[in-house]
């Protein structure tokens, strides 16, 4: 029973921020969900998990059953709130953009700051099965947000499907009506392109719901490598940080009121960072300005151990909140001006799948830390090393990115005033024409068949 009790003293006190976050790994479902329902749907259903699993779990009678309860079904709840949320901001908002976010995202550090005395108050007066079922009530109320979450042009939406619909019809009769004029010996070659569309289709459907050619896309695969290095040594020091000083001396609710002190920041430092973020001046290197508050929280993390008072602890949970906000204000920003707000729900969803081991990893090395050596200062290091690290690789390799994009964009400059080039592009265009009509008259509908589906597809994520 003090096992139990003290777990749940420590999740109470930070789960209204790192639950949250921590759902990132369940975020692939949520893409292959928004992509096929959309948001509103996805985050009601999302709330009502998130109550259900708390609920849940105030009737558990293991640790296994509520690691179940509270990490898998609120987990995966919080996943289908967490990412739609993100995705309207990218689909209502372009030019403001970053602060969007910020303001969005600043209201993970309110419910912490709320909550994280708040739990040891319900967890004193209710203990925990009670406080379970007040933190599920609470939940639920995210259906009734998930509800107000207007979508963008369904009138437009149903027009393009309309039209799309009767082209297709017009294509495939006018392919019937070709196939019946031709021979049969020439219908060999319309059978194989069949079949090759077939697969083509089934690949098609599969990017439907997670876009995988954004695996060939340079910046994104540079984005993922920092971020997984990143998020090694991200969650653990919130989770470590209460511990910490009650292990150095400090009485239980000045420990939680750090993690109020860290969160009262993050809440000014996130609409500040994305108002920075969305000056003239950082926006289009934006890339530099997220690799710096990486360092920047590492460097925090590193100078932790040198906080032996209460004092010190008050002025690390200062900068680390700041720089924290600083962190999560530009997480989904940076990665939508890498791949745009079209492909960004299948971008997040694949990132979070190469994050989820490092996630799940990191405060496990961290208590491992812990237990060795029997002091926590380590496990501040590693964590500081790491972030350190991840901030400086992305660093060097956003440089060398900006580097060749300008490259390639000078060489495309190039190309276009070059006038031998463009008549070679010319001749390359009319032997391709010509090349296309010897082929016979059967395969263009087939052709623009094929891409009537994909503008189709294109026009209804785009809204």
């Amino acid at each position: 029973m003090n096992i139990t009790s003290g777990w749940m003293t420590v999740s109470l006190q930070w789960y209204g921020d790192t639950g949250a976050e921590s759902s990132r790994r369940l975020c692939p479902i949520s893409s292959i969900l928004v992509n096929r329902y959309g948001s509103r749907p996805v985050v009601m259903f999302g709330g009502l998990l998130c109550g259900i699993g708390m609920v849940s779990a105030a009737f558990c009678t293991s640790i296994m059953q509520l690691y179940i309860c509270v990490g898998f079904i609120t987990g995966l709840g919080l996943a289908l709130n967490l990412q739609p949320s993100v995705i309207m901001i990218g689909k209502y908002f372009l030019k403001r953009r970053p602060i969007a976010n910020g303001l969005a995202m600043a209201g993970s550090p309110v419910m912490l700051c709320t909550l994280a005395p708040l739990n040891q108050f319900l967890f004193d007066s209710f203990g925990w099965r009670g406080s379970f079922l007040i933190l599920g009530a609470i939940l639920l109320n995210c259906c009734v947000a998930g509800a107000l979450f207007r979508p963008i042009g369904p009138g437009t939406a149903s027009v393009k499907t309309q039209v799309t619909k009767e082209g297709k019809g017009a294509l495939k009769q006018e392919v019937t009506e070709d196939a019946m004029e031709i021979s049969s010996p020439t219908n060999l070659p319309v059978e194989n392109k069949t079949e090759e569309e077939e697969d083509r289709d089934c690949c098609e459907k599969i990017n439907q719901y997670l876009d995988f050619s954004l695996f060939k896309h340079r910046g994104f695969l540079i984005y993922l490598i920092g971020n997984v290095l990143m998020f090694l040594g991200f969650f653990a020091p919130i989770i470590f940080l209460a511990p910490y000083a009650k292990h150095i001396g400090i009485d239980e609710y000045s420990a939680a009121f750090l993690l109020s002190i860290l969160a009262i920041v993050d809440i000014v430092a996130r609409p500040t960072t994305g108002i920075i973020a969305n000056s003239k001046w950082v926006r289009p290197r934006i890339q530099y300005f997220f690799s710096f508050s990486i360092a920047f929280n590492g460097t925090c993390h590193l100078l932790c151990p040198l906080a032996s008072s209460y004092t010190g602890l008050v002025v690390y949970s200062v900068f680390f909140g700041l720089a924290f906000g600083m962190v999560c204000a530009m997480l989904f920003e940076t990665l939508m001006d890498l791949v745009g707000a079209a492909r960004f729900t299948s971008a997040v969803g694949l990132v979070t799948i190469a994050e989820c081991c490092t996630i799940l990893l990191g405060p496990p090395i961290g208590g491992m830390l812990i237990d060795t050596f029997g002091d926590y200062k380590y496990m501040f290091v590693k964590c500081g090393l790491v972030m350190v690290l991840a901030g400086t690789f992305l660093f060097i390799m956003n440089y060398y990115n900006y580097r060749v994009l300008a490259k390639e964009e000078k060489e495309r400059k190039a190309k276009e005033e070059d006038p031998k080039t463009v008549r070679t592009e010319n001749e390359g265009k009319k032997n391709w024409i010509k090349e296309t009509t010897q082929d016979g008259p059967e395969l263009e509908p087939l052709r623009e068949e094929q891409a009537g589906p994909k503008k189709e597809v294109n026009g209804i994520s785009e809204v």
